[in-house]
């Protein structure tokens, strides 16, 4: 079952772009914004990753944190995060077990055919550890970013 807003956000433990490792739990205290997508520099993945970037300093002034999570490599991701100035940590999730816990990784339908893959999807954690809002399936990655900062703003 996919997480559930109220509910304990899974604990996970992921090496991020330079090779640490980072665990939610690092973030107690904090909100923290976990955003699930497919794959470091392609087009949809690319403004959801500028969304978050430039709305980074009115994020951080919610005591806000972004992680973005997808099954790329550690050096996919220390590529994407320079290329593109990403203020914010990218784990990698290579077999897909946190995104199973999340609800991001699943069937899905691409182009009208089903498949399995990752689900853009996000997750907002509160300060305490709970699910305070859900986004199980975004339709538009460069309208996402905003549509979290408005959800934090309005607590």
């Amino acid at each position: 079952m996919p997480v559930q807003e109220g509910k304990a956000a899974p604990a996970f433990t992921l090496t991020d772009a330079n090779g640490d490792k980072v665990a939610l739990k690092d973030y107690r205290g904090r909100n923290v914004i976990v955003y699930f997508y497919p794959r470091d520099d392609t087009p949809g993945c690319t403004k959801e990753a500028e969304g978050f970037r430039s709305l980074h300093k009115k994020l951080e002034k919610l005591d806000a944190v972004v992680i973005g999570i997808s099954p790329d490599s550690s050096e996919s991701h220390a590529k994407f995060a320079k290329k593109y100035r990403l203020p914010f940590a990218l784990l990698s999730d290579p077999e897909r077990k946190v995104m199973e816990k999340y609800g991001a990784f699943g069937e899905k339908v691409m182009y009208g055919k089903k498949t399995r893959g990752v689900i853009r999807s996000t997750v907002w954690v509160g300060p305490d550890g709970k699910v305070r809002k859900h986004w199980p399936r975004i339709a538009k990655a460069a309208d996402h970013p905003q549509k979290v900062l408005e959800a934090l703003e309005e607590g």
